[in-house]
């Protein structure tokens, strides 16, 4: 009896795994493989990827809840997306080599509706879009000098750096859509 229960479970394994794996298509090895993006297309990919991301919350969320607070603890949903918005501009001007901005983040107040918080965020995307674009593959290893922790860093290291921050803000954001009972754009079946 054991045998043949073996026998019948080595007999469907094989017919498992003799079967064509249809959720994963296989790309044409005929083809010729899609090159690697340069580096500072890869830092760009990643940056407009997040971008993309805060701005479809940003101007999803409905403006009647952008003062929400899923606990009294924490910022808004509008703070949060200011402090995005904010953090980028670290980013921006010391690789322009401009003054960074106040450490502080701008007060809610300065931002009278949801339309304003969104332009904010917007801008300092496409602002820190521009000034990738403006580096250049051979300006991602140039050198800058983080204002936050004082040391030398290339300048795809500290794109990178400010990718995760707006990331985990993207995450810490999708949570306030939850609680707030709505579904964050990206968790939305596609069309």
């Amino acid at each position: 009896m054991k045998k043949a229960s073996l026998l019948v479970l080595l007999i469907l394994g094989a017919a498992i795994l003799a079967m064509p794996a249809q959720a994963q298509e296989m790309p044409n090895k005929q083809a010729a493989p899609k090159a690697a993006p340069s580096p500072s297309e890869a830092v760009l990919e990643q940056w407009n990827d997040i971008g993309r991301k805060l701005i479809a919350m940003a101007e999803d969320f409905p403006e009647d809840k952008y003062d929400f607070k899923p606990t009294p603890a924490v910022r808004s949903f509008a703070e949060r997306l200011i402090h995005a918005a904010h953090a980028n501009q670290f980013f921006i001007n010391v690789v322009l080599d401009r003054k960074p901005p106040e450490m502080d983040d701008p007060k809610r107040d300065q931002f009278k509706a949801k339309a304003d918080v969104v332009a904010f965020v917007k801008k300092s995307f496409a602002d820190g879009a521009a000034a990738i674009k403006q580096k250049g593959d051979k300006g991602m290893s140039d050198l800058v000098v983080d204002p936050f922790s004082n040391e030398q860093t290339r300048i795809s290291d500290f794109a990178y750096g400010f990718v995760e921050h707006s990331g985990e803000i993207y995450g810490q954001l999708s949570v306030y859509y939850r609680v707030a009972g709505l579904v964050p754009p990206e968790s939305r079946p596609k069309k």
